[in-house]
């Protein structure tokens, strides 16, 4: 018999991984086109030993940090911020010419339907409020609205990656991601982007955790979401059997032992996120129940807020929290308000006024709460707060339902704070609230803004995946420059 060589017996003994075998094979040509794809890799790799350090934006702006008031379903712009006196008008007449397929219930659409709400003047620039809206309406000079937002999904799932991604479908990374992406965090001990959804059982936001995800980018840069019941995080207490040396001691040696697998393998970026993620992890041990801790908050504070108010008492403790962690140093903070079935969100379906006016009691008080808290305490400037959901609604009727169906052709958002000019309206629906008609915004030029206040170039906030350059904004977007201060 030949006496075969070892490698040719037993590939396996002589190349324990794919990698080994290329680094050898064929005088190593193949391991050379791999490191060129590593290489190409690389220059969108955080090499820096911590990849979630305060780094410098491409300009200088006001905003340092970001609360996403995420109205969760959908909420109704012609009966919150968009007043139209022609629908009040035209209540129960046709819509000629309407598509059935604008919405999700194709089988149940309905005449015109006039807001159930009244409208006031509020504020020295007289805007237009829902009576929804008692405590935000004082604050209408801090708000610039978009009236002409647009997207083009009618569906929650793929218009909720659309709004917090920039595309509806799956796997990309969110605006809060590619902002800690670009601007790493202020805090050492806090993560740098904190989400948190609803606290009644009602359940999270359709499309779940990728919502928040980083897709593509390491995933040191993903949300982390609070837990609604219990401790917040996971695993934020110490065993009473290990002491803080003896954790640290632990962390040392995993850090050693990763950062040999990280010299062998240096294009990894998820091998950086998990040493990172340890050592937030026992930072975050000490800080973050402390920035959790409301007991420090004055009782005028928490009444301010609506602590006291038992229809708004979870959202408002989640608004104070979002204020102390901006306060902490962090950099992007999402709440949701409502859970995931139409009822238990601003998917107002059935009976728009009970829906609305249900949702609007448990966060009216929390976000003016919020907006006067920041302002007061000199983080209104350097805070970019938002409010808005996935999508808008239609002016006509959800046939049998007395609600309203999805519309992605009419969203109103409001920014305040971080740069934004307060008092201002800008681009308008058309005369019924139906379609975006005047200075339309898309979702990518909603997006760019953000990134713009942030101090971010949106062309230049890219990340090499798959061999070509990404960004939030794909290949389109435009600042909406009308609206900064």
């Amino acid at each position: 018999m030949l006496d075969l060589p070892r490698w040719f017996a037993s590939p396996e003994a002589a190349y324990p991984s794919r990698r080994a075998f290329l680094s050898r094979a064929g005088g190593g040509f193949g391991m050379l086109a791999l490191a060129d794809l590593l290489r190409a890799e690389e220059k969108s790799v955080a090499r820096a030993e911590d990849p979630l350090a305060a780094k410098k934006p491409h300009f200088e702006a006001k905003a340092k940090s970001v609360i996403w008031l995420f109205m969760n379903g959908g909420p109704s712009q012609v009966d919150t911020w968009d007043y139209k006196p022609e629908l009040e008008k035209r209540d129960g007449q046709e819509l000629k010419g309407f598509d059935p397929n604008t919405g999700f219930f194709t089988g149940q659409v309905g005449p015109l339907m006039k807001s159930p709400f009244k409208f006031t003047k509020h504020g020295q620039c007289r805007k237009m409020v829902s009576d929804l809206f008692p405590h935000m309406a004082k604050h209408v000079d801090k708000m610039a609205f978009i009236h002409s937002l647009w997207s083009d999904s009618n569906n929650h799932s793929p218009a909720l990656f659309k709004m917090n991604t920039g595309m509806a479908r799956m796997g990309f990374p969110c605006v809060g991601s590619w902002v800690t992406y670009g601007m790493g965090s202020e805090s050492r001990n806090l993560p740098a982007f904190c989400v948190m959804y609803d606290t009644l059982g009602r359940g999270i936001p359709k499309g779940h955790s990728l919502n928040w995800g980083a897709g593509f980018l390491p995933t040191v840069y993903q949300g982390t979401a609070f837990k609604p019941q219990g401790d917040p995080i996971d695993n934020l207490t110490r065993p009473t059997d290990i002491t803080s040396e003896r954790q640290r001691r632990q962390l040392d040696l995993l850090a050693k032992l990763n950062q040999k697998g990280m010299d062998k393998h240096p294009g990894e970026a998820d091998w950086t996120a998990r040493v990172e993620s340890y050592e937030l992890a026992y930072r975050m041990q000490m800080a973050a129940p402390d920035a959790l801790d409301l007991s420090k908050e004055t009782e005028e504070t928490k009444k301010l807020y609506g602590i006291d108010n038992p229809k708004a008492t979870h959202f408002a403790k989640q608004c104070l929290i979002a204020r102390r962690l901006v306060e902490k140093g962090v950099r992007f903070v999402q709440i949701y308000s409502g859970g995931m079935e139409n009822d238990l969100s601003w998917d107002g379906h059935n009976d728009i006024a009970k829906n609305h006016g249900g949702f609007a009691k448990e966060t009216d008080q929390p976000i003016a709460a919020l907006l006067e808290d920041l302002a007061r305490k000199g983080l209104l400037d350097s805070t970019l707060v938002i409010w808005g959901g996935e999508f808008g609604r239609l002016p006509i009727v959800q046939k049998g339902n007395n609600g309203r169906d999805h519309n992605p052709h009419a969203i109103t958002y409001w920014m305040a704070g971080g740069g934004v000019k307060g008092g201002t309206s800008y681009g308008a629906s058309d005369e019924i609230g139906f379609k975006a008609a005047e200075n339309r915004v898309s979702v990518n030029d909603f997006h760019a803004t953000v990134l713009h206040l942030m101090g971010l170039d949106h062309k230049k906030l890219t990340y090499r995946h798959n061999g070509r350059d990404f960004r939030l904004t794909d290949v389109a977007g435009t600042v909406v420059k009308d609206i900064l201060a």
